[in-house]
């Protein structure tokens, strides 16, 4: 039994559309607090869609589906570092700051 799927350009498109409005919608609900969290779980996905890309650009035939998955691959792993810094620099922020001067003391 051979089961095969075909998206069309309209329907990858709605489904792009709605995937961006839902996390739209998901994300602007998030409390402030639980943005770091968030934002660690969101770097995990950023690594899967990688794979995704390296995927697709493994299986490209043309050279215009190479470039395509290059981009995607190169896209991708910019924001998953990105979101690894902007995870480190939140962090940063609610550690406690030392103050080692003892010209406060008296």
């Amino acid at each position: 039994m051979e089961m095969t799927t075909t998206i069309t350009g309209f329907v990858a498109l709605y489904i792009f559309l709605l995937a961006a409005f839902t996390g739209y919608e998901i994300i602007g609900r998030v409390p402030a607090i639980l943005h770091t969290p968030l934002m660690s779980g969101s770097n995990f996905i950023h690594g899967i869609v990688v794979v995704g890309a390296m995927w697709a650009l493994l299986n490209a035939g043309s050279t215009l589906e190479q470039v395509i998955g290059f981009v995607g691959v190169l896209l991708g792993a910019g924001n998953a570092a990105g979101g690894y810094v902007v995870t480190e620099r939140m962090l940063e922020m609610f550690k406690p700051t030392n103050k080692a001067s003892g010209a406060d003391k008296e």
